[in-house]
């Protein structure tokens, strides 16, 4: 079996580790209890909250125990932006949040009935714990292990201090919260690995030294690298906002999409990290989208299976399916009205009411052209579709039976430009 510290270096997973030849010996000595820790700081998670999934799933393959630790406590704080202060939320929000990851993550570490031998996830909630500490309880029996020096050098506070915003005690105060997370997992649960972002490095080392402090015991961490774009974006954004994992707040077909466009050195580089595939697997995809960039592989087999891991079979079948047939490879009718709608939300959409326009003017109100005159000269020269064939006369007005499914028009100027075209309430209702 593959050693599988030497799996997550093979992958580009560890950032920073506590001593390394101490944490593969205590990984090799039998099954170790390690947890990651979610904040409800909103009511999905995001792609970026992905790799300490990878993380989380190669130790479980590897014997050893997960435990997912939802932070109802420290999601009511929020830890430390570098800029400004947190927005804090109600007590009912949190509590709410807390459940829905709780539901989204359980599908990435549940394990088949098939797979004997591998343990499946424990979940906690550390407002467990924290909620019936007194402030008294705090201080003493916590705070008295902290030396405020280590704590102002943490990168976030360190940077809030420096700014106009300062920092208040409430965020200054969330790395001992997070600490005593780890001291209390190893008490209940024998966790002895933690497991973050390296932007959490100085909150990992702290729950050690709290451990070593008040149990006496060595515990361990590790922490996987900031992932980034490299046009210098953020990972994890499009114009539209953040990649979410919750399908209401991101569709499949946008999950799709969002690995499907990814620069060519972005995927070389995303792929080691998100994918499971063997390594030679991983190194003839690089190979292949080096040699021949234009057909995409490399982006398709990380939206496949990102797609799988997140939403399912179904939906990374719908989402295919709905990018065939946008792009005129496959029949419209075949896509249920959910799934066209989100994916001509995506692609970029406008809502018509009252009288239907013609092709031309739709194509301009879409923007796929610039203006009218554009638009017949589309036309004219046989670029121009509406609902996958080809419009032959500029002044066409879409008619009832045009209207697919959830009351859409999908538009295409040549083979890559599409948008949607959304019946209105008035139209709906006959006016």
């Amino acid at each position: 079996m593959i050693d599988v510290i030497d799996e997550l270096h093979r992958r580009g997973l560890i950032a920073q580790s506590t001593d390394e030849d101490a944490l593969r010996a205590h990984l090799a000595a039998g099954p170790v209890t390690y947890y990651a820790g979610f904040d409800p700081t909103a009511p999905s998670l995001h792609v970026g909250h992905l790799l300490q999934f990878m993380v989380l799933r190669a130790l479980q393959r590897a014997g050893h125990q997960p435990v997912v630790l939802v932070g109802g406590a420290t999601g009511l704080i929020g830890d430390p932006r570098p800029t400004a202060e947190r927005q804090l939320n109600d007590r009912d929000t949190v509590a709410g949040w807390v459940d829905s990851i709780r539901t989204q993550v359980a599908p990435f570490l549940e394990v088949p009935a098939e797979q004997e031998g591998l343990r499946g996830p424990v979940y906690v909630d550390n407002l467990d714990w924290t909620a019936p500490l007194t402030a008294i309880d705090f201080l003493r029996d916590i705070g008295k292990h902290f030396r405020v020096g280590r704590m102002l050098a943490k990168e976030a506070v360190a940077a809030r201090l420096n700014s106009e915003a300062g920092i208040s005690y409430t965020e200054f105060s969330y790395q001992i919260l997070q600490a005593n997370d780890y001291r209390e997992l190893f008490r209940r649960h024998g966790v002895t690995l933690q497991t973050g972002g390296s932007d959490q490095w100085g909150n990992l080392t702290a729950g050690i030294d709290l451990v070593r402090r008040t149990e006496g015991a060595t515990v361990h961490a590790l922490s996987t690298p900031l992932v980034t774009k490299s046009d210098g974006t953020k990972f994890g954004k499009t114009e539209g906002g953040a990649v979410w994992l919750d399908p209401v707040l991101t569709s499949p077909y946008a999950f799709f999409q969002f690995w499907l466009n990814a620069d060519d050195a972005d995927a070389r580089a995303w792929l080691p990290l998100y994918s499971e595939r063997p390594a030679e697997d991983v190194e003839a995809l690089i190979a292949e989208s080096v040699e021949r960039p234009a057909a995409r592989a490399l982006q398709r087999a990380l939206a496949e299976e990102l797609t799988r891991l997140v939403h399912g079979e179904d939906e990374l079948r719908q989402a295919e399916a709905a990018g065939r047939a946008l792009f005129g490879r496959d029949d419209l009718s075949a896509l249920g009205p959910e799934t066209l709608g989100a994916a001509l939300q995506e692609a970029g959409s406008v809502t018509v009411d009252g009288r239907t326009p013609t092709v031309a003017a739709l194509l301009q109100q879409t923007g796929l052209v610039s203006s009218l005159s554009e638009a017949r000269r589309t036309v004219k020269e046989g670029g121009a579709y509406l609902n996958n064939e080809r419009v032959t006369d500029a002044d066409t007005v879409p008619g009832d039976g045009d209207w697919l499914p959830g009351g859409w028009l999908v538009l295409r100027r040549g083979k890559r430009s599409v948008a949607g075209v959304r019946r209105g309430s008035a139209q709906v209702n006959g006016v």
